[in-house]
């Protein structure tokens, strides 16, 4: 059977894969996507989409909790586990169907199966009909990443969940260890104390959230504390020793170990790139600790082979990925493509209180040689912040004292995972403190603290 011809293959239906196809589509590019598991990735069925679902019921459950401060009664507040994982897995299922509908819509051919490239410009497809061969100028890797697994902290569905596991439960648990306090662990750690598990927070490093903004850091781990979480920072869990319902986990901090137990515990301590069995190494592609290197346009270094998304590295995030497809696709098409900034992206954590960011800490802007202005401005002097009963945040920016630049922008509070990209748009218009400190913000709104956290940077701030 002849094999057949595409201008565009795209390996992987994760974010950035089915994007770069829809886009190369619309580009008129003849374009196939092959996807070993599930049409949308990892992000809309085993990470973004599913976790923030579940991350809504446990903010609405912990309102219900609070009803009295706004004047409400609820009795009798409780929740059923099995539904409100049923709710996230019925939002991730809606949701990777319309991936498959705008696949569909734009004539993307698809084909499931696991592919390699047994050489350049060429796709055998393992699927369930036998193996399905494709040929294409240009090929897109966008096979994503999975979890980092440790020796010993070996996640086994049971004791040790990985954040499979942790998406659909088997059981609450009781007493919860969570490793790693990136934006994976953090979000669990969040949802499943505010569902009242007894939780421990365990980082290696020097702080929680350790790519955020120090001052960040340090104002969320007040949060989660003051939730109830155990936070153990410069620390290690050495070794679990797993028995009949209970983990021991031996937790070094300062060089001496402690034993604690648990019931579960869910390890995020980081992904690996999925590189294996592509033959990437036989086609001379690079890979630098499980991921492949690239340029700025997300070229390989072999003629007509990209690699966008997680696979090609930090950071590790879908709106990363789905730039990259359109980028590589327009690049493809000939058409003039914009390289993806990777300080100019933001970053969103969807734990109580939300964390986003973007750009440069103030520790990273001094680094570089900057001269700063540093500009804060908390919740609590913000009418809106008040009135929706979430006072507790701060936002905080970072300029280039000599021209004015915005360096960076970095929040803790509600809902700032949608204001980031205010500062975001900033960043990519090059826009200055002028520039925003004369915007007229809408009041009232959260965003009136983005404007006073410019104005304190320049020493204008008016409601503090």
């Amino acid at each position: 059977m002849a094999a057949q011809s595409f201008d565009l293959i795209v390996i992987g239906a994760g974010p950035g894969g089915y994007v770069a196809a829809i886009r190369a589509a619309q580009l008129g590019l003849k374009t196939a996507v092959v996807e070993r598991e599930h049409l949308g990735g990892i992000c809309l069925n085993w990470g973004c989409i599913p976790t923030k679902a579940l991350l809504r019921s446990a903010e609405v459950f912990h309102l219900m909790e609070r009803a009295k401060d706004f004047g409400l009664s609820a009795d009798k507040i409780g929740y059923d586990l099995d539904a409100v994982v049923k709710r996230s897995r019925g939002v991730a299922k809606q949701l990777t169907s319309g991936v498959g509908h705008l696949l569909k819509k734009n004539k993307v051919t698809v084909v499931m199966g696991e592919a390699t490239i047994p050489s350049k410009g060429k796709v055998t497809v393992k699927t369930d009909k036998g193996t399905e061969d494709l040929t294409a100028k240009n090929i897109i890797l966008a096979t994503g990443a999975r979890a980092r697994e440790l020796p010993g902290l070996e996640a086994d569905g049971d004791l040790v969940w990985s954040y499979k596991h942790a998406l659909q439960p088997a059981r609450m648990p009781k007493k919860l260890l969570v490793i790693g306090s990136g934006a994976i662990g953090i979000e669990f750690a969040s949802f499943y104390n505010t569902l009242g598990a007894d939780t421990t927070v365990v980082e290696v490093m020097d702080r929680v959230l350790p790519v955020e903004d120090a001052e960040i850091s340090a104002f969320a781990k007040k949060s989660f504390v003051k939730q109830g979480m155990k936070i153990m920072e410069k620390s290690m869990v050495k070794q679990l020793d797993r028995g009949k319902g209970k983990v021991t986990a031996h937790i070094e901090t300062g060089g001496k170990v402690e034993k604690h137990d648990f019931d579960t515990v869910i390890s995020a301590v980081g992904i690996v790139g999925n590189v294996e069995n592509l033959g990437l190494e036989a086609l001379g592609v690079k890979i630098d600790r499980t991921h492949v290197v690239t340029d700025a346009y997300c070229r390989t270094g072999v003629d007509g082979l990209y690699a966008i998304g997680d696979i090609a590295g930090a950071p590790w995030l879908a709106h990363k990925a789905s730039h990259e497809g359109v980028m590589v696709a327009e690049l493809i098409a000939g058409k003039h493509a914009h390289p993806v900034k990777p300080e100019s992206i933001a970053g969103c954590t969807y734990c109580h209180p939300q964390v986003a960011s973007v750009g440069y800490t103030e520790a990273k802007a001094k680094e570089l040689g900057f001269d700063v202005k540093v500009g804060r401005f908390p919740f609590i002097g913000n009418g809106k912040a008040i009135a929706l009963g979430e006072p507790e945040g701060m936002i905080k920016t970072v300029f280039d004292a000599k021209t004015g630049e915005l360096l960076g922008a970095h929040m803790v509070g509600a809902e700032v995972t949608e204001l980031i990209q205010g500062y975001v748009v900033g960043r990519q218009l090059e826009t200055t403190e002028e520039d925003l400190m004369n915007t007229v913000f809408p009041h009232p709104t959260l965003s009136e603290m983005m404007h006073e956290s410019v104005l304190d940077a320049y020493g204008r701030v008016i409601h503090m």
